[in-house]
């Protein structure tokens, strides 16, 4: 596995997110050059109960590899058996989800909550590894809170128990998504241990991802909320890694065009009803802070037909284009 990372060309990982990181959405970030996709996290307890809710998320299609499997849960058994389960749909991974920090999850005392528990922790990380027979990551925090950064023992003990690699989020639980992300203790656990280590937290811009990269040390990085509305930041990080000084811009039918395909995928794979009221909060994303977005968003919200919602949007981005070539003549 040291190899999945270390040999990944755009060294740009997209982040499990829940709610977002469907299929639909791994295949567009594929086509604008993502390097290894993630699941959403799934619940171990699901998994080994069948449920079909659950098992929902790991539909996947030939186009949608590597893909790594992120599951969470807080009994060494039942993840293993979970992960067993994982193995037999040959993805390239199984991360195990030691970093998030939403309250219904801590409640299970899984996620983040599990950095307070370092002996679990490894527990955990050694059934696993000995069930999947696969490469196994481990994504944390820097640590439960400002008073307990331990990302460096977790890791030391991810590694000893037999972890290919490690995600570090450069900030803690507590935080949730707030303040920054400190970069150093990515640094700190990549001097740490000898596995491959992915950093995550504030990679908002193709330039962020060279800055952490040249910072920590670490051996690629993971986008997440820097995707939403802008998936072709995989395509930019790797021009810049590439050595292209100039990202080449998307034109404003090339965004178009990108909101379509992954408009169409998600109709596609999930149908035409669940489509249409997702899509609504990609709308959102793939619009923000653009010229007259807040007067799409609200005409949008008045529709119902999706047929006419799509012709708005394409309507909005030609506008755009329109603009934007008088302004150059």
């Amino acid at each position: 596995m040291s190899n999945i990372i270390s040999d990944l060309q755009g060294k740009a990982l997209l982040a499990p997110l829940a709610g977002v990181t469907n299929l639909p959405f791994r295949l567009v970030a594929r086509r604008l050059g993502c390097s290894l996709c993630f699941t959403e996290m799934i619940s171990a307890n699901g998994l080994i109960r069948e449920s079909a809710q659950t098992l929902e998320y790991l539909k996947t299609s030939p186009e949608d590899r590597p893909l790594g499997v992120q599951l969470f849960g807080a009994d060494p058994r039942v993840m293993a058996r979970a992960a067993a389960m994982v193995a037999g749909q040959n993805p390239a991974l199984i991360d195990i989800n030691m970093g998030c920090p939403v309250k219904k999850v801590i409640k299970t005392g899984s996620g983040a909550v599990l950095m307070k528990d370092p002996l679990l922790a490894g527990r955990i990380i050694a059934n696993v590894v000995r069930a999947a027979k696969l490469p196994v990551t481990v994504k944390i925090r820097s640590g439960w809170s400002q008073g307990s950064i331990n990302a460096v023992e977790i890791a030391k003990i991810a590694e000893d128990s037999g972890a290919a690699a490690i995600i570090v989020h450069g900030r803690t639980a507590d935080q949730g998504f707030s303040g920054s992300a400190d970069w150093d203790i990515i640094g700190r656990v990549k001097s740490a241990v000898r596995i491959p280590v992915v950093g995550n937290g504030d990679i908002r811009k193709p330039g962020d991802a060279l800055r952490m990269l040249a910072q920590t040390g670490c051996d690629a990085v993971m986008v997440g909320r820097g995707a939403l509305g802008n998936p072709w930041i995989f395509q930019e990080i790797r021009q810049l890694l590439a050595g292209e000084k100039d990202c080449r811009h998307l034109s404003w039918s090339d965004r178009q065009e990108i909101v379509k395909q992954h408009w169409e995928e998600e109709v596609r794979y999930c149908g035409r009803h669940f489509a249409d009221r997702s899509f609504r909060k990609h709308l959102l994303w793939y619009t923000k802070g653009l010229a007259g977005s807040a007067r799409l968003r609200e005409t949008l919200g008045k529709m119902t037909d999706s047929d006419a919602m799509r012709s708005e949007v394409e309507r909005y981005f030609r506008s755009l284009a329109a603009a934007q070539a008088e302004i150059m003549t």
